[in-house]
């Protein structure tokens, strides 16, 4: 522990002004260059925050958090099922879907989709595509009018617009004739498209789940229900909690058998840009070695003659940790409030940088976005603070312990 003598002499060694002004600059040096590292790694962090969010919202608000469904095909009794879930306190909302592949033509051209019969109701209160609409609605999926919603970009790629027709094939539900299996041909009428931007926007067609069973022959039965839960972070505790209470050939699964190699490569580039990042302050963090062996080769007199007045190997290490840490400290402060300033304005600034300079820094025709999200986590901040002050105290031991290895007759004998 530092003595009160130790921090008395450390904080006055730091305020006196120096006869070698280059100790001066070094010592600034490193203090901007701890803050700049810390206001930095706050901000990438909470840029990356950012990102995990908008992912999280388009793509866990397009999958299924839980899909519950019948090992043995269809299934059939999903309303009585959906009301016996809902009474978990967990499952926010149910809705059935009826899922397949199929090859959408039009204009002479064709498109591979995934095509989701869903209840227009009940699918935007698990889903987010109804608030994604960029023209129609959920609503104008009616039974008995085949109409289909598209997503953008696979509008866009057969050259589709509201009203227009498209032919949907599936082979599923089709018939094996001498000739071989034969497809199913349906002429639909676009009724809407959604943006999400997502992988959806290329590849996923939804109509209405009565007219999917008539075109797939399924009668009354659906391919599973879809489950949105309270905390989708726990989804897959909650559909493990679901199948145990569940009886009868049911299965179970949830939204990181599909998404999960996502979301941890998310995470993995999170931790490893924050290791990266880190060695930014360790540079700056280790720029005290340099001050305070400058210090200390300059204070030897000084140092000799405290040690002549009592002053013992410890109180001299504390005086030279306290001075070298209040760099740190000092450093580390002010990357944490302009880190904190900037994060929680990284939005505002990028746009006004976007206004000023006239460019792009996320064109909305490649990044799944066109602004730069951010998202601070205080535990982030606590984090990145707590490694500058491990780095910067660190780097005062070794100068310390040697001014505390000073020996007075051979600093004084000159003198």
């Amino acid at each position: 522990m530092i003595k009160p003598f130790s921090l008395f002499v450390g904080l006055r060694y730091t305020r006196a002004r120096r006869r070698n002004h280059f100790i001066s600059f070094i010592s600034l040096v490193s203090m901007i260059g701890i803050a700049l590292g810390v206001m930095v790694l706050i901000t990438v962090m909470s840029v990356m925050n950012g990102f995990e969010r908008e992912l999280r919202s388009r793509i866990l608000g397009m999958t299924p958090h839980v899909i519950v469904g019948d090992r043995r095909g269809p299934l059939t009794d999903w309303q009585a099922l959906a009301d016996k879930l809902k009474q978990r306190p967990d499952v926010v909302a149910t809705a059935p879907f009826i899922q397949t592949q199929g090859m959408l033509r039009a204009n002479g051209l064709n498109q591979y989709a995934f095509i989701q019969g869903v209840d227009p109701k009940m699918e935007a209160k698990v889903s987010i595509v109804g608030s994604h609409m960029r023209e129609g609605s959920l609503d104008d999926l009616k039974a008995g009018e085949w109409n289909i919603i598209l997503g953008d970009n696979l509008a866009r790629n057969l050259g589709l617009f509201v009203g227009d027709k498209v032919t949907l094939i599936v082979v599923e539900g089709t018939n094996v004739s001498p000739a071989g299996i034969l497809p199913r041909y349906r002429r639909f009428t676009v009724a809407g498209t959604f943006e999400v931007r997502a992988e959806m926007d290329s590849s996923l067609a939804l109509l209405n789940y009565h007219d999917a069973q008539k075109l797939l022959r399924m009668g009354q039965g659906v391919t599973a229900l879809r489950l949105k839960v309270s905390d989708v972070l726990q989804a897959h505790d909650i559909g493990r909690q679901i199948r145990f209470a569940l009886e009868g050939p049911f299965y179970v699964s949830d939204w990181t058998y599909t998404q999960g190699s996502l979301f941890r490569a998310v995470k993995m580039e999170k931790n490893m840009m924050f290791l990266l990042l880190t060695f930014i302050i360790a540079v700056a963090a280790f720029n005290i070695v340099s001050t305070l062996v400058m210090v200390v080769t300059d204070k030897q007199s000084d140092i000799a003659i405290l040690k002549t007045m009592g002053a013992t190997p410890r109180t001299i290490l504390g005086i030279f940790m306290v001075q070298g840490g209040l760099n740190g400290v000092i450093g580390t402060l002010l990357g944490v409030v302009t880190g904190i300033g900037l994060s929680l304005n990284l939005p505002q600034f990028a746009s006004w940088l976007e206004q000023t300079l006239g460019i792009s820094l996320l064109p909305g025709d490649v990044y799944f976005i066109d602004f730069l999200p951010s998202e601070l986590h205080w535990d982030d901040v606590i984090n990145v603070g707590v490694a500058a002050l491990l780095m910067a105290l660190i780097a005062t031991v070794y100068p310390a312990w040697r001014a505390s290895r000073v020996k007075p007759a051979e600093a004084l004998r000159y003198e």
